[in-house]
């Protein structure tokens, strides 16, 4: 599942990494606050893999923000737990990455034929071909 959210970057956490048997690893979590309703609300996300990290150190506490990220959930010990794992990260207000032109369609037309009526209708049937 992908989301958007814009806000404002309240605090970024210390980077955390480490080996595991896949190799190294890194990842920083950090607060953004958004608007929700009347009020602000925060969230904690987690910017997973060194590129991600190095993404959000672009951004200083202040900053206004666009993350888009993926909700997730795991288990552990008969508790379960959310993560919000960011993909990306830019300036808010930033436009989208273009997606390809569409092909434009043509115009229906100004007018609509009239319904056809009895006159419209052959006279005769026609005979049917059909071999069967």
């Amino acid at each position: 599942m992908a989301l958007e959210l814009e806000g404002t970057l309240r605090q970024k956490l210390g980077v955390q990494s480490g080996t595991s048997a896949r190799g190294q690893w890194a990842k920083q979590e950090f607060i953004l606050e958004f608007p929700d309703g009347n009020f602000t609300a925060q969230a904690c996300f987690t910017a997973w893999g060194q590129d991600k990290v190095a993404e959000l150190d672009k951004y200083q506490v202040g900053d206004k923000v666009k993350v888009s990220f993926n909700l997730k959930a795991r288990e552990y010990n008969g508790r379960w737990y959310n993560d919000l794992q960011i993909w990306r990260i830019a300036p808010a207000g930033a436009a989208a990455p273009a997606a390809a032109p569409m092909a434009s369609t043509p115009a229906a037309p100004a007018y609509e034929a009239p319904a056809p009526t009895l006159d419209d209708m052959p006279a005769e049937p026609e005979a049917e071909d059909l071999p069967f």
